[in-house]
This record gives structure tokens, C-alpha cells and sequence, in this order.
């Protein structure tokens, strides 16, 4: 059975930071890309960031880009959101996921995704 739990979420003011991470367990964790989504309230889920297998490549939303960091440990099946600067805009639920991919792809679309984790709140006070 494949589980993707989420932790590290929270309350921050703006500007401050959180660290997110994932643990996977149930799969062949270095066959997935991994990544992260958002969905604030009454908006749909967006991409935040993923990385491929072997972590070679990374790709962002522009919403978060040069603030938010992606990275993953395959030998302890972790995936990780560094987020720093954060705004107010960024309160959403953060979701992590996984998806089947060849080395160098790194997929952004929620449908390309096969796992999903629960969830953990991210609240930014302006």
C-alpha cells in the first residue's frame, strides 16, 4: 500500500519560512518524480514544484520560483519544500504526489500523478 504523508506545515508570518516534507513508503521510491501542489479555497489545485527520479531536474511554478526550493533523498524515500519569503498568496493546503516518469522528466500536470499525500495546512499572516 503506497503512503505519502505530509508534515511541517503551519502558521508563519509573512516573509518567514516553512519546510515541508514528504515520506513515502510502498513504492520503488527512485522510479517517481515528485511533487509538490497547492489548493487555497475555492481555487482549483495548482503546481508548486517537482523533481525528477534522480534529482537531477527541477521545475517551478513562476509563483514560487527563486523562493521555494524542491529536493529529495531516495536512499531515505523523502521529498522535501523549502519555502522561504513567504506571502500571504501562498496559504493554500500543500499536497505531495507521485508520478511514474523516465529519468529526465519531470511531469506538472495533477493528472500525470499517481499518489497523493493528505495534505498539510500552510497559513501565512500578512
Amino acid at each position: 500500500q503506497v503512503q505519502l504523508v505530509e508534515s511541517g506545515g503551519g502558521l508563519v508570518q509573512a516573509g518567514g519560512t516553512l519546510r515541508l516534507s514528504c515520506a513515502a513508503s510502498g513504492l520503488t521510491f527512485s522510479s517517481y518524480a515528485m511533487g509538490w501542489f497547492r489548493q487555497a479555497p475555492g481555487k482549483e489545485r495548482e503546481f508548486v514544484a517537482a523533481i525528477s527520479r534522480s534529482g537531477d531536474l527541477t521545475y517551478y511554478a513562476d509563483s514560487v520560483k527563486g523562493r521555494f526550493t524542491i529536493s529529495r533523498d531516495n536512499a531515505k524515500n523523502t521529498v522535501a519544500l523549502q519555502m522561504n519569503s513567504l506571502k500571504p498568496e501562498d496559504t493554500a493546503v500543500y499536497y505531495c504526489a507521485a508520478a511514474i516518469a523516465a529519468r529526465y522528466i519531470v511531469p506538472i500536470g495533477p493528472k500525470e500523478y499517481r499518489y497523493w499525500g493528505q495534505g498539510t495546512q500552510v497559513t501565512v499572516s500578512s
